[in-house]
């Protein structure tokens, strides 16, 4: 394989080549942006497990964990035990500039960090909401429910940044300190989505189950423990390549998904790096907001509850 040129010490191979069929981007395209965007990126990665979405030519894109044998030494990585799959899984931690365009190389073409950091995955340094817009609904839709979130935040004495989600969504920041242990993270996200939603039941909804969100957006608090997320500034892999892109509270009605692509995304930071600027410090989950949270039942079981429920309905019918 021939090197078309080298940083960082990294081999840069088959840049000309289009990273997939329908991206309208190469792999040039992806290795420039991620370079130009490291010094604003990396602290969003760094010491944490990464998942990562890769597009290699003949294949269907896949989300890879496990770092492939042929991982140079120098990429830091961390095992942790999955017991779902009874194995250790050895997750890269893209720590440097060298570690990120090496990845960029191997066609990684999103990144998505754990919530938690390298020595306690499933304890989150953020609480996160997940805002998914109903299938023909436009982004005008998911900006009003984030002021909802973010109303809901103020009344809890609670501040968060957002940031596009690099598809047709938005997601939702708040910054923790390390008081609340992890069930208490879940339990206060979980109330979180429930207050947004009761803000504006006719807009917004925290219904798991997709025929029972009625066109509403889905206000997604599963987002804790182990759970990833697209990081600021990762590229998505949708037609145009856009990004997941933080923009201020005052500019959210202002902006579209496809404003930030890999191509127009450098540029529009104009300089800055606007998660940082705009991410509060470290608070403390309110007391009262963990308790209401604990009467709140996961949502991924009791959609699976309910799933069975309306199976067993079907079949005596």
């Amino acid at each position: 394989m021939s090197t078309d040129e080298q940083r960082a010490g990294v081999d840069l191979t088959n840049l000309d080549q289009e990273l997939t069929e329908n991206s309208g981007a190469t792999k040039r395209d992806l290795v420039d942006y991620l370079d130009a965007v490291a010094d604003r990126m990396l602290p969003v990665l760094a010491d944490r497990p990464l998942t990562v979405l890769r597009a290699l030519r003949g294949r269907a894109p896949f989300m890879q964990k496990n770092v492939p044998k042929y991982t140079p030494d120098w990429v830091r990585t961390v095992g942790i035990w999955a017991e779902a799959s009874k194995r250790e899984i050895h997750y890269a931690l893209c720590d440097d500039r060298r570690t990120l365009l090496w990845l960029a190389n191997q066609r990684a073409i999103e990144y998505h960090p754990a919530l938690g950091l390298s020595d306690n995955i499933y304890r989150p340094t953020h609480l996160v909401l997940d805002l998914d817009p109903p299938t023909d609904a436009d982004f005008s839709a998911v900006v009003v429910v984030a002021h909802l979130v973010r109303q809901a935040l103020t009344d809890s004495g609670l501040s968060g940044a957002v940031k596009t989600s690099g598809s047709r969504g938005v997601h939702i920041f708040v910054p923790i300190d390390d008081n609340a242990p992890v069930d208490d993270v879940a339990a206060a996200t979980r109330a979180m989505a429930a207050r947004t939603a009761a803000l504006d039941p006719s807009i917004a909804t925290t219904a798991f189950i997709v025929e029972d969100r009625a066109g509403k957006v889905f206000v997604d608090a599963t987002r804790a423990g182990g759970a990833t997320v697209a990081a600021a500034y990762s590229p998505r892999l949708r037609a145009g390549m856009p990004v997941s892109f933080p923009v201020s509270w005052s500019d959210l009605d202002r902006v579209q998904p496809a404003d930030f692509t890999v191509r127009t995304a450098v540029d529009a930071l104009a300089g800055r790096d606007p998660w940082a600027d705009e991410m509060p410090a470290p608070q403390r989950l309110p007391e009262d907001l963990i308790a209401q949270g604990h009467t709140i039942p996961v949502a991924m079981v009791a959609a699976m509850h309910e799933g069975k429920r309306r199976a067993r309905e079907r079949r005596e019918q």
